[in-house]
């Protein structure tokens, strides 16, 4: 409030960047690039049907608590094998729920994500079927990911190698994955780059397009 009063009364610009343009940009280009839309490829109602939440840069305990007390009602569901992982630099109320908390260093999720990929790949974790069908440029996208072993990623983002394998594995073997994320994965230098990593991961285990599944920006 205090910056468009002095970009706008004082200097009389009306040039002013508002969260409007800069809170889904990553998000909105990541989707872009990977869909050639920006339309996130999943919805609200896909929380009630997914057997894994994967959330990364968001604490949404405090930023989106409605959403974060549907999560809250189905893992206090003794009846429902949900499992939620939390990645996130800083501990928060969002990580009490996490049955996998990783508190990477921060920045470095796309390394992370890199991480996990190449381990799908290696043990056969993917969705071939889909990956012909609905992918283009996996060879190349394979290629890359295989200059990253895992000792490297743990290195860099300051976790166990055990700990990557545990998650990749756990995505690999779920049902319906859905990841949720927010403006600690959008807002930096490397944004776009991270959504498209972790979109990655749904696109090569065919985590997409059906009912509990997909990358989902909040907003």
């Amino acid at each position: 409030y205090v910056a468009q009063k002095l970009l706008k009364g004082a200097i009389g610009t009306n040039n002013f960047g508002a969260n409007s343009r800069l809170c889904m940009s990553s998000a909105v280009a990541g989707y872009n690039r990977s869909f050639g839309s920006d339309g996130p490829p999943c919805c609200y109602e896909d929380i009630d049907h997914c057997s894994l939440i994967l959330l990364i840069g968001t604490n949404t305990a405090e930023c989106h608590p409605v959403l974060f007390d549907r999560i809250k009602k189905r893992k206090r569901n003794v009846n429902d094998n949900l499992k939620v992982i939390v990645i996130d630099p800083r501990e928060t109320e969002t990580s009490s729920i996490a049955d996998f908390y990783l508190q990477i260093s921060s920045g470095t999720d796309l390394f992370l994500f890199i991480g996990i990929a190449n381990y799908l790949y290696k043990n056969q974790l993917t969705d071939q079927n889909f990956i012909d069908k609905s992918t283009e440029s996996y060879f190349h996208f394979v290629k890359h990911i295989q200059k990253w072993d895992l000792k490297k990623i743990s290195e860099i983002c300051n976790i166990s190698e055990k700990t990557i394998i545990d998650i990749a594995k756990l995505w690999g073997e779920s049902k319906n994955v859905l990841s949720l994320w927010s403006m600690g994965l959008n807002q930096r230098q490397e944004g776009t780059a991270a959504v498209n990593g972790l979109i990655n991961l749904h696109l090569m285990t065919g985590q997409i397009g059906k009912e509990g599944c997909g990358p989902f920006s909040l907003t």
